[in-house]
């Protein structure tokens, strides 16, 4: 299992950048008692029988990592979400991209931590490749009430990068300032 859910999100939406997407979207709706995440993508989709094997950790395409011998992504979710009380789906069509859904029970005890979500924002915006990505990230519970959204070339045009420390420092205060919206 990943130590957070936002390792196990940052996994997953790493596929899709590796899947040759021009657009992912990320979405993160939190509330007291769950956690529902969606990592949209353009790229380059599965075939049903694909889609099926990639629920096997033994099962990998041998073609983004070729010395692996098994793929995790995808059956660390299964795991996490099915034996937390929550719930996954992911929807694929070959050469239109994929959907992953999946919703954590926040009030299982054996669900892990949220972890630190401008970390993953940060870290997720400054993949390689260069993909437009669009970030939803909406929170509604008894302590904290927000939401955002917006679009990496927005960042970009601020910013003008974010290859450089300063850049990603500057990244990181405006992800945190977009948490902090509620005065927590």
């Amino acid at each position: 299992m990943h130590y957070t859910l936002c390792d196990l999100i940052a996994d997953l939406t790493q596929n899709s950048a590796e899947a040759q997407a021009k657009k992912i979207t990320v979405e993160l709706l939190e509330t007291d008692k769950d956690l529902t995440v969606y990592i949209r993508d353009d790229g380059k989709g599965m075939s049903p029988e694909v889609l099926q094997k990639a629920s096997n950790p033994f099962y990998t395409d041998g073609i983004k990592h070729p010395k692996r011998k098994i793929g995790l992504g995808i059956p660390f979710l299964i795991q996490t979400a099915s034996d937390t009380g929550g719930s996954w789906d992911i929807q694929s069509k070959e050469g239109e991209g994929t959907t992953v859904t999946a919703r954590f029970d926040l009030t299982n005890i054996d669900t892990p931590p949220i972890g630190d979500v401008p970390l993953l924002f940060r870290q997720i915006l400054t993949f390689p490749g260069g993909c437009e990505m669009q970030i939803i990230r909406k929170k509604n519970t008894k302590t904290s009430e927000f939401e955002y959204d917006f679009l990496r070339s927005d960042l970009l045009d601020a910013l003008g990068g974010l290859e450089t420390a300063g850049d990603q420092a500057l990244l990181l205060d405006f992800l945190q300032s977009q948490e902090d919206q509620s005065g927590d």
